[in-house]
């Protein structure tokens, strides 16, 4: 029998009155958990509840705040490999990518500890004789938190250790389909001491458990990572009610790569982006912007390094590529696929749905290059969400560079270069959050701030310092001695 998590508020595990399955993409036979089936009215408990903690938690000093993150942080160590493992069997990304997500967890929750010893306000001169004035930090109260499938510890971490440093108590929504990875959190988080009703955990439904989320009373601000569709929902619904809102959405990256390239290092830095993942990534690279002079070359050399890369169950050793997360998401690249076939002719790599073997137990596709891709196409316009790069030809740089911002998404963008005038070019010129230099479009660290620009995001950035300008507010102070 499945193991079955139950729900996590007011620091008690809430046996289930009913479960969704959570089953492996790479071979749908295997159950990895029963999971419980959240309600309206646990949503209402555990805003209650993280009420009722707000008061104790934000009183405690922040550095002793700190020293719980930081036990957090050792619990998921010890857990490392069975974590990794575990992310592999309920996302489908290969173990060692997996393994890199964990880690990266680890060191967010110790970065976000050892800011308790920070915490940076401001402190200024007055204009007047004898008036000391500064502003400390505060916390902004209740917090709810969705976060998506495809990062299914990072983000949790990276949303969950900066509003709990702030002084904040939360409530975690994790997506369905890998909802695992975030229960660990929550598990050590209980394990560490956190005391009870500061961390509350409710899957289930997106929409019964969104819903309610936006509407309980006590919450103040709602940090989402997903699609602009549920995005957008939540903005109008979450602007009723003016609470603090964090949106992290869709992207349709570009990368560049101009003639002056690294020519091999540059092959590499797009198949890394573009398929690693199996493309779900939000920062992955779904179009390449090559200068017409290497163009053909290129082409040649990317649809050769495809071919060799390995799709498979991402447990196994020498595997490159895992499985769609589900059948949705399946569903969706090979539509996109067909639609592709139709606007571009047919792929030069790739294309379609693997089967037979192993295959067949899991939702496998092949990585998929299509050539000749111009502007208005939808497979140059639209998220695809998974291993489907779209392939366009520049006259020139700044052809190259009309090209990339002639999108509404602007999260991430890469350019291949040795110039350094086109560096800095690219760097001022390019609509996006997040930009990269000579390496893949997808991959970035903790100690920065993360977002995008445009449809991609809205609200304060993530991640690094810039964190606290979300879960947390000013209190101004002028004081007369």
């Amino acid at each position: 029998m499945p193991n079955t998590y139950p729900n996590y508020i007011n620091g008690e595990w809430r046996t289930p009155a009913s479960t969704f399955e959570n089953r492996n993409p790479a071979n749908t036979s295997e159950i990895v958990g029963l999971f419980a089936k959240g309600t309206a009215q646990e949503v209402n408990e555990a805003a209650d509840a993280a009420q009722a903690a707000l008061a104790g938690w934000a009183g405690m000093t922040a550095p002793a705040r700190g020293a719980l993150l930081f036990k957090v942080a050792d619990i998921l160590e010890r857990k490392f490999d069975q974590l990794g493992e575990e992310m592999t069997r309920e996302e489908g990304k290969t173990l060692p990518e997996a393994k890199g997500e964990v880690r990266r967890a680890i060191n967010i929750f110790r970065y976000f500890g050892g800011e308790g010893s920070r915490m940076p306000g401001f402190l200024v001169p007055s204009e007047r004789d004898r008036v000391q004035m500064f502003a400390i930090r505060k916390p902004i109260g209740v917090v709810g938190l969705i976060t998506p499938w495809n990062f299914p510890i990072a983000i949790p971490a990276w949303k969950l250790a900066p509003a709990l440093i702030c002084g904040n108590t939360v409530l975690l929504k994790p997506a369905s389909a890998s909802p695992l990875s975030a229960w660990r959190i929550v598990e050590a988080c209980h394990e560490a001491g956190i005391p009870k009703g500061v961390v509350n955990f409710i899957a289930g439904s997106g929409g019964t458990i969104g819903e309610a989320l936006v509407k309980a009373g006590p919450l103040k601000a709602v940090s989402f990572t997903g699609s602009c569709e549920v995005g957008n929902w939540l903005h109008a619904e979450a602007s009723k009610r003016r609470l603090r809102i964090q949106l992290e959405m869709g992207g349709k990256n570009p990368t560049i790569v101009l003639a002056d390239a690294d020519f091999n290092a540059a092959v590499e830095n797009v198949a890394n982006a573009a398929f690693f993942s199996t493309g779900q990534k939000c920062t992955a690279t779904s179009r390449v912007i090559v200068e017409e002079a290497i163009y053909d070359k290129f082409l040649d050399a990317l649809v050769a390094r495809t071919k060799k890369l390995t799709v498979g169950d991402g447990m196994k050793p020498g595997i490159d590529i895992g499985p769609a997360v589900d059948q949705g998401a399946l569903d969706t690249i090979l539509k996109y696929i067909e639609i592709g076939r139709q606007e571009a002719g047919a792929p030069l790599a790739g294309g379609n749905r693997l089967t037979g073997g192993d295959y067949d137990k899991g939702y496998f596709v092949e990585p998929t290059i299509f050539a000749g891709v111009t502007e208005n196409m939808r497979i140059a316009q639209e998220e695809i969400f998974g291993p489907v790069l779209a392939v366009m030809k520049a006259k020139d740089f700044d052809d190259a560079m009309k090209i990339a911002n002639n999108i509404p998404f602007g999260l991430s963008a890469s350019v291949q270069t040795s110039n350094v005038s086109r560096v800095f070019e690219f760097i001022h010129r390019m609509e996006a959050g997040l930009l990269t230099v000579n390496l893949p479009s997808a991959g970035v660290e903790y100690q920065l701030p993360f977002g995008g620009t445009k449809d991609s995001s809205f609200g304060p950035k993530e991640q690094g310092p810039a964190a606290f300008e979300f879960y947390s507010d000013y209190k101004t102070v002028y004081l007369k001695y």
